[in-house]
């Protein structure tokens, strides 16, 4: 945000459940949160935008693109799954009811086996620090309300209706999401550029940051389009 913030106006969105936003819902599905994109740039009268996305945030860019092509200019997803299928298996059995009822009382234990996992996840050492304070303002039932209907998502047999520009990042070495995911979205979308980070994981910004940041800027200046 602070890098692109000198070159654009940038906004950053907490879904439903998650950051700043509110917390007292039935519903987190990836539907919802395609739908408040939608209402975001209503609200704050932005008619068409670049939408940059990390996990499960570029799945709903994507469906943004999909569902609202009038509101998206191009389209970049940061690690993020085409299909739900290709989640690491301890996130997808989060999303089954059982074990996510077992996860709704246990927070603390949740948070503290996120910060033995960070070290393998991400190589940058304040991402422990960091996911600890995300959790903290995120409750457990929207997380894995959320992952149980990414799991269900599967974007393949829609993605060539989206006519604009999309660059999926993906590093190589990612244990959230299976990192071969730029395969289906480079085969379903017409305007596609790909971009692989060999020593990154899940949070390609964090661990090959600087390249990351020039690959960004380079796409989003390309062929630019007014809001």
């Amino acid at each position: 945000m602070a890098y692109l913030g000198k070159y654009y106006r940038t906004y950053a969105l907490d879904f439903w459940g998650f950051g700043e936003s509110g917390k007292k819902r039935k519903t987190y599905a990836v539907q919802d949160f395609v739908s408040l994109v939608d209402q975001f740039m209503a609200q704050l009268g932005i008619g068409q935008a670049p939408l940059v996305g990390h996990s499960m945030g570029g799945t709903v860019s994507l469906s943004v693109a999909i569902q609202y092509p009038e509101r998206v200019s191009k389209v970049v997803v940061v690690g993020s799954p085409i299909a739900g299928s290709s989640l690491a298996l301890p996130l997808k059995w989060a999303g089954y009811r059982p074990i996510a009822f077992l996860l709704f009382n246990m927070m603390g234990a949740f948070r503290f086996g996120m910060r033995v996992a960070a070290p393998f996840i991400c190589r940058d050492p304040r991402f422990s620090d960091m996911m600890d304070r995300d959790l903290s303002r995120t409750t457990l039932e929207s997380f894995l309300r959320s992952i149980a209907s990414l799991r269900r998502t599967d974007l393949r047999p829609m993605l060539d209706n989206i006519k604009v520009p999309v660059m999926g990042m993906y590093g190589d070495r990612d244990n959230i999401v299976h990192p071969t995911q730029w395969k289906p979205l480079a085969a379903g979308v017409s305007q596609n550029r790909t971009e692989r980070f060999p020593k990154a994981g899940h949070f390609i910004m964090l661990d090959e940051s600087e390249p990351f940041m020039h690959k960004l800027k380079s796409f989003l200046d390309e062929n630019p389009t007014v809001a």
